[in-house]
């Protein structure tokens, strides 16, 4: 197969702060506003290569390969993908597409392996289609398209377009907000966010026993959606009033109770679910203490997962990592976690 053209673009995860869970009518569309601090080194790195069809027909051609070996339950998802925005990509049509891609953490174990993987997806699609149609768009129109593209293939990856801080959703709150595309916030925190650590402490490593795409549909029939539509709302206005004057007690009781809120939603759907084990307690329980203990601003969230997001200021990382080597590392996976913090958004890679 010859290679007509090939880009790879390296985009991260994100951790959402006000947690986006349900969806409206529409194609991924949020029933809630939410917010997230993008990620630096969990990040997935996708290459698209375009290469000379093997047929005349219109089907798409796509062969994709993760971590070195092809994997067609990822293929197939992605073909799916591919069929509902053919008519906003030519190349689809025209060219064949060899995509490899790689991720720096687990999979499928709720540290939103989706949100980047289509994010990078969405950039590398649109880099090309740029080159193609010898058009450049401005920096925030580009960014603004890779977002409503990376939306269809997995809400949250409309965020890991933005540095440091994205919010997606309309909501009365933030002027510019919108269903179909995230936007960055960052401009209108406090600078103390702008190296806030996350390290994730892996309690389990294992694919998830029921897929976030699922989680969201049983929201149709929970009997606290409505309370907890409400509660993004008050959440979100509150959450931005702590970050602009750098309140982080009040910052750290809500991405908990987010959280919380969260997995609650699992426990009372039909059927439920519950996606936390007993290692992800044991370090919560933890975590509430040396808190307490020590007064210093150290607070959790989780996503539709296990795993801990350990959320703390820079200037406190040596007391804390200290804390963690000796009391939660033993309830890590192989004593597994990675140490993150807020990241710089995705990047093109040479």
């Amino acid at each position: 197969m010859k290679e007509i053209k090939k880009v790879t673009w390296r985009s991260p995860s994100n951790i959402a702060l006000v947690k986006y869970w349900g969806k409206k009518s529409g194609v991924q569309i949020p029933s809630n506003p939410s917010i997230s601090f993008t990620l630096e080194n969990c990040y997935s790195e996708t290459s698209v290569a375009l290469v000379e069809k093997e047929s005349k027909s219109k089907a798409i051609e796509l062969r994709f390969y993760f971590d070195g070996k092809a994997n067609l339950a990822f293929q197939l998802k992605i073909l799916k993908f591919f069929e509902s925005i053919r008519k906003d990509f030519p190349l689809l049509n025209n060219y064949g597409l060899l995509i490899h891609s790689t991720n720096s953490f687990p999979h499928s174990s709720g540290i939103a392996s989706s949100a980047s993987a289509m994010s990078a997806l969405a950039m590398a699609l649109c880099d090309l289609q740029e080159q193609l149609n010898k058009k450049k768009l401005t920096a925030v129109k580009f960014l603004q398209r890779a977002s409503h593209f990376a939306r269809l293939g997995s809400g949250s990856a409309s965020r890991s377009v933005y540095p440091i801080l994205a919010q997606w959703g309309k909501t009365k709150t933030i002027k510019g907000s919108a269903d179909e595309y995230a936007i960055p916030y960052s401009e209108k925190v406090n600078k103390i966010f702008y190296s806030y650590q996350n390290t994730i402490l892996i309690a389990s490593s294992a694919e998830k026993k029921v897929s976030s795409r699922v989680g969201h549909s049983l929201m149709k029939t929970n009997p606290f959606a409505k309370a907890r539509y409400t509660q993004a709302e008050k959440n979100l206005k509150e959450l931005l009033s702590a970050m602009k004057t750098g309140d982080l007690e009040k910052f750290g009781n809500i991405i908990e109770e987010e959280a919380l809120t969260l997995h609650g939603l699992m426990m009372n759907s039909s059927p439920s679910f519950i996606l936390m084990s007993p290692a992800t307690l044991a370090m919560i329980e933890k975590i509430r203490k040396f808190r307490e203990d020590t007064k210093l601003p150290v607070y959790f969230t989780l996503d539709a997962g296990p795993n801990i997001h350990l959320l703390y200021p820079k200037k406190i990382a040596e007391k804390v990592k200290k804390f963690i080597d000796t009391e939660l590392a033993q309830h890590c996976e192989n004593k597994r976690m990675i140490f993150d913090q807020v990241g710089k958004g995705p990047k093109r890679v040479k």
